[in-house]
């Protein structure tokens, strides 16, 4: 099972040396992998046996761990490789005229070892140096230490289905062994060495070397999706070393027997995972696929743009008629702002012909199957209509939930919504939602759910009343069963980590903490900014990731505001936070704090305020009733 391990008949209970930690490997969900022990011994074991040198590349290791019974070769390759280039010394001594020998098969061995000798040593001096280097505080932003430091909790992958390996996670946990590059070691080639998850955080997890147990002193934090993370079995399959630390090279007699022991019914990472890995980063969207997107300068229509790039499913569009593609728009290939060429025409959106008549060479239209799809809704039966009142949260302040006003009702269950008391009087910043988009709430959703719901601009008549507003306005509610009620097991919970897009400024991810949570309906704290930039974001949105993201996807991850900035932020740096954030050029809107300063004029103001916020994944009492 394990090609270039050596075989090991003898019995482990009695190898194994007295200094050998008892402690039992704890149970693991099943789905993953169980190491066996079939006879294979899985790592470097015994270093009684001494050293060797391997004779095709010089590197000097523990000689048990060396491959084949002779132990002169270190792996597979460097046997196939010195057995080719036997043959060859061999021929070349046939042509010469002169008999092969054993001397003819090592050219130059003593020099080689000796240059290889100093090399290590060389190696072994640049690490100490970079272990001094790497003491000195440097500027940048670590996932790791800013969970250590803070013991903080992660979002788990599983979260996030439409990120990659969401859907495949499995049961990856603390305990699981894997295999990883031992980086506390002089050997001059890349050696590895197991160690077990301690921690997980989204996708990166803090590992221990197998054999420093209660010893914290050289965990590593590092992406579990990475190139360097293998099953138990991969170096052996692959003719890779494995060497214990330096660090407790000799703190067992007896590896093998230590090893055996500690890794037989533990669990390790599935064989095709990194294959698994590599599949779910494939995406649909490719760069010149034309498609259709909200207008950021006018929210009520879309317009055409073009894929300009693909990051970890984030697509940079460019607007086709941008001549030096600086006008663009960052979404997710999910996103609900997307559409395939032909959408807004067959439900009757608004849209912006393109001054462009003809397809540039090379674009194309993207498949309209390639499209995140919605619900189907029958709306043949009771249904919205124009002035039906709602609240939903507003796509010029993400941080508010708004009285709100169906200003049309499109085809396939599409509605065309107003933001009362705010509205642009041509209507330009009117927005799509979708009848079952998880952004729309009936009235009163915010009072029986304890959350400040921002009255229209103006409204004098506070603190504000739905069945007053009703009565003044002559509207009807919408009703309640036309939303929609579905919430899943989601698994967020208040305090967890991750990193989330700034939808007022798309292209940037941020950290972020889940600070609320009202059944499907998540608040997003930006970490290291004021309250008044959080987000309402639903629990399925594909603007959210798990920690670890953009080091995997390559994309840029913007780092929490200093403490300093937090301390002390100005308001001229809250005034280029805000001139930053918008988004969409459209009708501005002030803020929640502003609207407050402007109609209360130093009065008191309050709306209801929860004790407690919903965290469970059950509908509960979602909405409410409004009394006269």
């Amino acid at each position: 099972m394990f090609d270039g391990y050596d075989s090991c008949s003898e019995d482990t209970s009695s190898s194994s040396s007295s200094d050998e930690s008892e402690e039992e490997v704890a149970p693991l969900p099943s789905s993953l992998p169980i190491i066996k022990n079939n006879g294979q011994v899985y790592t470097y074991p015994d270093g009684k046996s001494g050293m060797a040198t391997c004779e095709m590349c010089g590197m000097v290791g523990v000689r048990d761990a060396f491959y084949s019974k002779t132990k002169r070769f270190c792996s597979v390759s460097c046997s196939r490789s010195y057995s080719s280039n036997s043959k060859k010394a061999s021929i070349l001594a046939r042509l010469q005229g002169k008999p092969p020998t054993k001397k003819a098969k090592i050219l130059q061995k003593q020099p080689l070892v000796a240059k290889l000798a100093a090399y290590a040593q060389y190696q072994a001096t640049l690490q100490n140096q970079a272990k001094t280097k790497a003491a000195v505080p440097v500027e940048g932003f670590s996932w790791g230490n800013y969970i250590n430091s803070n013991s903080f909790t992660a979002a788990p992958v599983t979260c996030f289905k439409h990120a990659p390996m969401g859907t495949c996670w499995g049961d990856i946990a603390e305990g699981v062994r894997v295999e990883v590059p031992n980086t506390d070691c002089s050997l001059p080639t890349k050696v590895f060495w197991i160690a077990g998850i301690v921690k997980l955080a989204g996708y990166n997890a803090l590992l221990r070397y197998e054999g420093f147990e209660n010893d914290s002193s050289l965990d590593f934090w590092c992406n579990i999706c990475g190139s360097d993370i293998h099953p138990v079995g991969w170096c052996a399959t692959s003719g890779k070393p494995l060497v214990p630390p330096r660090t407790i090279q000799h703190k067992y007699t007896n590896w093998k027997a230590f090893l055996v022991k500690r890794l037989t019914g533990a669990k390790t990472l599935p064989p095709d995972f990194s294959q698994k890995v590599s599949e779910s980063m494939q995406y649909p969207f490719k760069t010149s696929m034309r498609v259709e997107v909200v207008d950021k300068t006018h929210l009520c229509r879309t317009r055409v743009a073009v894929v300009d790039s693909v990051v970890g499913g984030r697509l940079r569009l460019v607007y086709e008629e941008s001549e030096d593609k600086t006008d663009d728009f960052w979404c997710h290939m999910y996103s609900p702002l997307i559409h395939h060429i032909g959408w807004s025409r067959s439900i009757g959106h608004r849209f912006k012909r393109s001054d462009i008549t003809k397809k540039q060479d090379g674009h194309f239209d993207a498949p309209p199957h390639l499209f995140m799809k919605v619900k189907e809704v029958d709306a043949a039966g009771e249904w919205f209509k124009e002035g039906m009142k709602l609240e939903a949260i507003d796509p010029l302040n993400l941080s508010a939930i708004c009285v709100a006003t169906i200003r049309k009702v499109l085809a396939d269950g599409y509605l065309m919504i107003g933001i009362d008391g705010s509205e642009a009087a041509d209507g330009s910043d009117w927005f799509c939602y979708h009848a079952t988009s998880p952004s729309i709430f009936p009235v009163g959703f915010c009072e029986i759910n304890m959350i400040e719901l921002t009255p229209p601009r103006g409204y004098a008549k506070l603190p504000f009343k739905w069945f007053d507003y009703l009565r003044e306005t002559d509207s009807i509610a919408a009703p309640v069963k036309l939303f929609n009620k579905e919430v899943p097991n989601h698994g967020f919970h208040v305090g967890m980590k991750l990193e989330a897009v700034d939808l007022m400024e798309p292209r940037l991810v941020c950290v972020a903490t889940v600070t609320r949570i009202i059944h499907r309906l998540l608040r997003i704290h930006f970490d290291g900014w004021e309250d008044e930039y959080d987000q309402w974001v639903d629990c399925e949105s594909p603007d959210l990731y798990p920690v670890g993201w953009c080091q995997l996807t390559g994309y840029q991850l913007q780092p929490p505001a200093p403490q300093s900035s937090r301390d002390s932020q100005s308001s001229s740096s809250k005034q280029k936070k805000k001139a930053k954030s918008q988004q969409y050029k459209g009708h501005k809107k002030m803020t929640s704090l502003q609207l407050k300063e402007e109609l209360l004029d130093g009065e008191e103001y309050s709306f209801l305020q929860g004790t407690s916020d919903q965290e469970s994944n059950g509908s509960a009492s979602y909405y409410i009733k409004q009394e006269p």
